[in-house]
């Protein structure tokens, strides 16, 4: 900012440590700093009337995500300062494996920050059968519980989720392999990301093995939850209905 009477400029930052959707937006700490020097004047501006402007904000904020929970958005959630963006879970449940590395510089269709995430998982379906479920319409709005747009051949396109999710099928290889081009709809406009579905036979139970290259780094978190639940676990559900079904 800078001070009108002497026309000095001087930078600050304003730290926001607690938002999450376990506080009000009117509960939520707002830390305002700046460099050395003087400027107290900015600075006392920012703790009064810029408060109000950036809670403002936050309420616009968290209402946008809100409005997209279909994608399996999630609002922030504490965290320790300094964390790494570096991280490797424990196997969960049928989650075996769940890492991200940071690629700062590796993009696809615009040039922004992206991660690789990478999961597994085992599913009570043979390969071909799973295969299927991610190629066939009718098993795909079953899963989904929605309407889509499905093209399963090189080039093809996909829609599902009321439209959160789009891209492209550019290699199918019948129960071993399917590439993808794959988006969320809040993403950069034309960004899409590398997504490589390869399905390793384990008999009655198959090994779903997950690469998704060029992920926003600001869409870590939402895009590993979109696949883990609005996927993973509506999949397992569905084999189970499935089978109940049969039975």
């Amino acid at each position: 900012g800078t001070v009108k009477e002497s026309g000095e400029k001087h930078k600050g930052s304003v730290e926001i440590p607690n938002l999450s959707e376990e506080n009000e937006v009117d509960d939520t700490e707002i830390n305002v700093s700046k460099k050395k020097g003087e400027g107290d004047v900015l600075k006392d501006l920012m703790r009064t009337e810029g408060t109000t402007k950036v809670r403002e904000a936050l309420r616009d904020y968290l209402k946008a995500l809100k409005t997209e929970f279909t994608l399996g958005m999630i609002l922030p959630t504490k965290a320790p300062v300094g964390q790494e963006l570096n991280t490797e879970q424990k196997p969960s449940g049928n989650t075996m494996q769940d890492s991200v590395s940071p690629q700062s510089l590796d993009t696809v269709g615009v040039k922004i920050p992206t991660v690789r995430i990478l999961m597994k998982e085992i599913f009570n379906s043979p390969a071909d059968e799973l295969y299927s479920i991610f190629t066939t319409k009718e098993f795909i709005q079953q899963f989904s519980k929605g309407p889509a747009v499905v093209e399963a051949e090189k080039g093809g396109k996909l829609q599902m989720f009321e439209g959160c999710v789009s891209g492209e099928y550019t290699e199918l290889v019948p129960s071993q392999r399917i590439i993808l081009k794959w988006r969320c709809r809040n993403w950069p406009d034309e960004h899409y990301a590398t997504v490589a579905l390869n399905f390793k036979d384990l008999s009655a139970q198959t090994e779903l093995q997950l690469e998704c290259k060029g992920v926003p780094v600001s869409n870590e978190e939402s895009t590993r939850q979109c696949w883990k639940k609005q996927y993973f676990e509506e999949i397992h559900s569905f084999l189970q209905q499935s089978k109940a079904n049969m039975e």
